[in-house]
């Protein structure tokens, strides 16, 4: 399922095995929540992978090499199994209710990439927003905000 964002990885950055972000680092989790949101579909797509570079880029400020490294370092942690209280603990410790806001909005930018939101990536952002302490009512405000700015009609299905 995540071969295709694998070879991503490997094709995007060097074999680099220093990573600058700790485990500590609440980049590093909102990065492995976002990988882990884009990969419930299947093999994510390029527009998904762009999405990605890029939200980690202006969100995060950072360079194209630092956000290479760390998609990279992500990755890895999503790869080892994403446990949803340990990376969201991470983001409650490190980042007020603002902060926290944003990576949900973050997670809704990564579902909404190909235009849809299924059940069970609505279900993994509605529980990572339980965990990070955002409200039903902002989740689903952040969900819709993100959907308008998409160019759909909350609950419609995206216009051709």
């Amino acid at each position: 399922m995540l071969d295709g964002l694998r070879q991503f990885i490997v094709e995007m950055v060097s074999s680099r095995q220093h990573s600058g972000f700790g485990e500590s680092d609440y980049r590093l989790a909102a990065t492995a929540l976002l990988i882990h949101v884009m990969a419930l579909d299947g093999t994510p797509s390029e527009p998904g992978k762009r999405k990605l570079h890029g939200l980690i880029r202006r969100q995060f400020s950072l360079d194209t090499e630092a956000a290479d490294e760390l998609i990279q370092s992500a990755m890895a942690l999503e790869g080892d199994a994403v446990d949803l209280d340990e990376l969201t603990g991470v983001i409650v410790r490190s980042l007020d209710e603002t902060g926290r806001k944003r990576i949900v909005t973050m997670m809704w930018e990564m579902v909404f990439v190909d235009g849809k939101v299924s059940e069970f990536e609505d279900s993994v952002v509605w529980r990572a927003c339980d965990l990070l302490g955002v409200s039903p009512h902002d989740r689903d405000g952040l969900k819709r905000d993100v959907e308008l700015g998409h160019g759909h009609r909350p609950g419609h299905p995206p216009v051709a």
